[in-house]
């Protein structure tokens, strides 16, 4: 007995897609750490991360077929990430 799902099959193609977008990704966290960017290094692993995270959360954890609602707080919670962590290195500078 098969049961129906809501949620459109992904093809193969569009996963490999994302998952080679997200080895490319760890290889650029790689090699940006080999750089100095000073103050720059930091922002950018937390910049690929974030992207590294909403790529697993759109497509392997199918956030990308959710609701409106879902996607909302996905993004009402990036934001408020986003401040949070611009907060803590705003006192840490400032200290």
């Amino acid at each position: 007995m098969a049961e129906s799902s809501d949620h459109p099959i992904q093809p193969y193609s569009e996963l490999l897609a994302v998952l080679l977008a997200l080895l490319v990704l760890t290889g650029v966290t790689v090699g940006v750490s080999q750089i100095d960017l000073g103050v720059l290094n930091v922002w950018m692993a937390i910049l690929i991360a974030s992207v590294k995270s909403s790529l697993v959360l759109l497509y392997f954890m199918h956030l990308k077929h959710e609701g409106r609602f879902i996607r909302l707080t996905f993004l009402v919670t990036v934001f408020t990430l986003a401040v949070l962590i611009s907060f803590l290195f705003w006192d840490v500078f400032f200290r």
